[in-house]
């Protein structure tokens, strides 16, 4: 049997390898160093995720297009207009939780919420920041437990965030504070525990990562929930991706959880993110969305 998920993870020996790649000098790193700067210097809080968040808490290297950077929504506008004084194009990418800075072909992420709706950046995410440094400049990193909350919900078909959350329960655990990070989740408790469940099969020797009362409340919640059903119309896929559950809703007359009542994004927003499925469909040379809905609508006319 291979032993290689049963050795003792040791971040420090992944990012010695070419922790570099990340932190070198580049003219991305130039623009990002000063979006960073611009942003301390006219005091708006924020905290770096993405990319270098995960490198700092694992080790683990990897390219990125872009720096990815979390506001709270009242600090949105400010941040966006910090930057452009400095001459920078900005916008307001999608408005339920996301702006954009450029510099030509680069950008800078200004992250509010999710493109879910359900994970917006509030107080707590600052209250447990770390400090560090990104290219010389002092900032703070998104916490571990947001970091998992965050990146737990994003199962696109072109995307997919599990082997991130996996990787920071093994780095974190001595770290993570699971009486914070459980009542993240709220009503989505059940998605947690997939990942917890999921984490034990891949590192089977590593099980103790994930405190046992933190196990045995999810699942005895999860038998408590089998005796009491929730709503049998209610679909929860278009909060893990916004165009794999598409049918459910348009087609099969399932309830959007991102809608009310059940969750806060407008169906204007919903519109808006799932037009966008085009350009990372286009960039993987996939079918435009808009064409596979076009044909299902011909067949059900001619049906």
């Amino acid at each position: 049997m291979p032993v290689a998920c049963l050795l003792p993870f040791t971040p420090l020996l992944m990012a010695n390898r070419s922790s570099t790649l990340l932190t070198r000098r580049t003219p991305s790193s130039a623009f990002y160093r000063q979006i960073m700067e611009t942003l301390n210097t006219a005091d708006i809080p924020f905290l770096v995720g993405g990319t270098y968040a995960l490198h700092h808490y694992t080790g683990i290297v990897r390219r990125t297009k872009d720096l990815d950077i979390f506001v709270q929504r009242r600090h949105l506008d400010d941040a966006l207009a910090a930057i452009n004084a400095i001459g920078y194009r900005t916008e307001i990418t999608h408005p339920h939780f996301l702006g954009k800075a450029f510099d030509g072909r680069t950008f800078v992420d200004v992250i509010f919420s999710s493109g879910n709706g359900s994970v917006d950046v509030d107080e707590w995410w600052f209250a447990h920041a770390p400090a560090g440094e990104l290219f010389g400049v002092p900032i703070r990193f998104a916490p571990i437990e947001e970091m998992i909350w965050s990146k737990a919900f994003v199962m696109e078909r072109e995307r997919y965030d599990g082997h991130d959350v996996m990787h920071l329960i093994r780095a974190g655990q001595s770290r993570i504070d699971w009486d914070r990070l459980v009542p993240r989740f709220g009503d989505n408790w059940r998605l947690l525990l997939s990942h917890l469940v999921l984490f034990g099969y891949i590192y089977p020797g590593e099980t103790d990562a994930v405190p046992r009362r933190v196990m045995d409340a999810l699942i005895r919640q999860l038998q408590h929930e089998r005796r009491a059903p929730g709503d049998a119309k209610l679909c929860r896929g278009t909060l893990l991706s916004r165009s794999q559950y598409l049918d459910d809703i348009e087609d099969q007359g399932l309830h959007d959880a991102r809608l009310a009542p059940f969750g806060p994004m407008s169906a204007e927003h919903t519109e808006l993110w799932t037009n966008a499925i085009e350009d990372d469909e286009r960039a993987n040379h996939a079918t435009p969305i808009t064409i596979r809905r076009a044909k299902i609508q011909r067949a059900k006319k001619a049906s």
